[in-house]
């Protein structure tokens, strides 16, 4: 029996974001009716808002979040009802040409619920990244939901569904952070200092936390970063190399996407090092660089596509380092807010005083 609840959808691009009533329809085979206990206001959801994604709307906004699974459809044995779950867009085909080559990070082909959940007049909606979880309920491909523990705090281990996971992974998962390596991180907001956190977690011992705002270095430095710059008043590049003996760092990060800041971190890391990006650009950018320096510096440049995790893989295994107080994710929730406060959640991106803003569903409070 179809079900309808309470989403939050923008319905045009630039529109607000307003509380609608939803209709989720029951799990066909290879899906799964999830509760939602808490979701984070992240950046993707204001580019859908701002039609900077697509233009399929409208859009039901959410997608990194922790909910209960309260129905499943036929064929479905890795979950069950009553499991606790954190969302991810990863959901792996098993088929693809990563996935036969046992690269399943990788998946080319990943996929989402076949139904459309609709508004009540029967207007189709289009999730956020496959999920659209700032609602009461949500339907998903049963892949998208990994069991986690639940005994932590779903608002804490629902960051991994996507921009924590994205800045830890870039450290390391694509960046392969060893211990004693040295890491630097240009751009610390959320994913920036995810990575910060990351590079922590995998015992590099020199972090150096690059922005132009104090405050966001100062976030930096309690979770793991050692050092930090500013770069409206040093050049980053060389701040980087006096860090570093004179080097340059094992590994850096580029958690802005833009070309000058992706121009700093080529430059920023020693020969033979690593230069990660996990910034997401714009259509428009683009960047040159000396081919002679591209060969000549060696080491490697890398994309990072949400971490490169693999959820089942990655999820419990941060969630245990969370419990084992090795891994702060209580710092990454900045405020615990109601579905109704979204919009005013975009509002506070700008300011750059908000790690994550997080939704809270009424069944989260019994948890």
């Amino acid at each position: 029996m179809p079900q309808t609840v309470q989403g939050v959808v923008v319905k045009a691009k630039d529109a607000p974001a307003t509380i609608e009533s939803i209709v989720i329809p029951d799990p066909g085979p290879g899906e799964a009716v999830v509760d939602i206990l808490t979701c984070g206001v992240c950046h993707t959801d204001l580019h859908y808002k701002l039609g900077g994604i697509g233009d399929e709307f409208p859009y039901l906004l959410g997608h990194e979040a922790t909910g209960v699974v309260s129905q499943v459809g036929e064929g479905v044995d890795d979950v069950a009802v009553g499991d606790r779950v954190i969302l991810n867009w990863r959901a792996v085909c098993g088929q693809c040409r990563a996935c036969a080559k046992g690269q399943p990070q990788y998946c080319f082909d990943t996929h989402n619920a076949t139904q459309k959940m609709t508004l009540e007049d029967g207007t189709e909606l289009s999730p956020a990244l496959g999920i659209g979880a700032f609602a009461e309920k949500t339907l998903v491909a049963a892949g998208q939901c990994t069991k986690v523990d639940d005994d932590v705090d779903p608002a804490a281990v629902g960051l991994l569904g996507c921009g924590v996971m994205a800045g830890i992974g870039a450290a390391i998962n694509t960046g392969e952070v060893k211990r004693g390596e040295s890491v630097a991180v240009i751009g610390c907001g959320g994913v920036g200092i995810a990575a910060v956190a990351g590079a922590a977690l995998a015992g590099a011992t020199t972090i150096i936390a690059v922005d132009i705002d104090p405050d966001k270095i100062e976030m930096a430095k309690k979770l793991g970063a050692t050092h930090g710059v500013n770069s409206r008043e040093q050049d980053p590049v060389e701040a980087i190399r006096e860090l570093t003996g004179g080097n340059g760092a094992d590994v850096v990060i580029e958690a802005v996407g833009r070309p000058e800041t992706y121009e700093q971190a080529f430059y920023a890391r020693d020969l033979a090092g690593r230069v990660v990006l996990v910034g997401v650009p714009t259509p428009d950018m683009k960047i040159e660089l000396p081919l002679l320096d591209v060969f000549g510096r060696g080491g490697s440049l890398k994309s990072s596509w949400y971490g490169d995790c693999l959820p089942s893989r990655d999820f419990p295994m941060l969630v245990e380092q969370y419990k084992l107080g090795r891994l702060d994710l209580d710092a990454f929730v900045t405020e615990r807010i109601e579905l109704g406060d979204v919009e005013a959640a975009f509002e506070k991106m700008h300011g750059g005083k908000v790690l994550r803003s997080v939704v809270e569903l009424p069944a989260s409070q019994e948890v």
